[in-house]
């Protein structure tokens, strides 16, 4: 489990980039670069980083369903994700 400061941390961003992403496309299309430096650095989607929506694990997320892979091997085990079976051949 990640700390929740990093998770939180993580969710801070992505409300920022969220904010900004309208302003950030409008000002890329205009070539208006100084006043993208100025504004915040977290703004940029570019420093998001994907992390299991349950544990915060940074490593091992898969994307299809928004957790990590020790996640989704336990509940594919224990039949929570719909469609998914072990292989067998």
């Amino acid at each position: 489990m990640a700390k929740e400061s990093i998770k939180a941390r993580e969710r801070k961003r992505e409300r920022l980039v969220a904010r900004y992403a309208a302003k950030r496309k409008a000002l890329k299309e205009a070539g208006d670069y100084e006043a993208l430096d100025k504004l915040p650095r977290n703004a940029s989607p570019v420093r998001l980083h994907n992390r299991c929506k349950i544990t915060g694990r940074p490593k091992g997320y898969i994307r299809r369903f928004g957790i990590s892979r020790v996640l989704l091997r336990q509940w594919a085990l224990e039949g929570k994700l719909p469609g998914v079976k072990k292989a067998s051949w």
